[in-house]
């Protein structure tokens, strides 16, 4: 029951759409503007750095937020704790309060890994930023990113250092972010997709 609960709790603060309302601010609304994703990525691009900085940081926590609790507080088992990070990435890809109509989990993906697997945060954020600093488009970052995490997390399940239950997880996590992102891919292979002008 407690494991029920806190996936539901997971779901609804994963639905928060933290980027949109930081853009919000900035008198920006995301679904009409840029890329349209209500993503950390679109706040950059269409608010600049200082609030993309402010949504991913938001985004990331929510993500972080129960599944540490369930670890540190509640010492639940792995496959619990995958539930619940799995409710706040479904929660941020299928927000309850913009009908359902969310992001692609990148950010939010990156709070649960913390939980679970502090080293897969570390190579990802280096990941994407060297990534993105050499071609300046979010989706080969991001995609670039969950390989490596995968990668890492299979190494170190090799050596007996993971749960199989989170490296299991960590490769799923990996999948969905590609299928999220198959209208990018789509737009990579085309040649059409968006190119940060500036980072800075």
């Amino acid at each position: 029951m407690t494991t029920v609960i806190l996936i539901g709790l997971a779901y609804l603060v994963g639905s928060i759409p933290f980027s949109f309302l930081v853009a919000r601010t900035c008198g920006v609304d995301l679904r009409q503007i840029g890329s349209g994703n209500i993503g950390a990525a679109n706040v950059w691009r269409s608010c600049g750095f200082r609030p993309f900085l402010a949504a991913i940081t938001l985004d990331f926590l929510k993500g972080a937020l129960l599944p540490l609790v369930a670890i540190h507080s509640l010492g639940l088992a792995p496959v619990a704790v995958i539930l619940i990070g799995a409710g706040a990435m479904l929660g941020h890809t299928f927000p309850l309060f913009l009908r359902f109509k969310g992001g692609k989990a990148v950010a939010t993906s990156g709070g649960v890994l913390l939980a679970i697997f502090p080293l897969a945060v570390l190579v990802g954020v280096l990941t994407w930023a060297v990534t993105l600093q050499v071609v300046r488009i979010s989706s080969v970052a991001s995609l670039t990113a969950a390989t490596m995490v995968v990668l890492v997390a299979l190494v170190t399940l090799a050596r007996g250092s993971i749960a199989p239950a989170y490296a299991l997880f960590i490769c799923a996590a990996a999948a969905l972010v590609f299928v999220l992102h198959r209208s990018n891919i789509q737009r990579l292979l085309a040649g059409e997709e968006n190119r940060f002008q500036r980072l800075w």
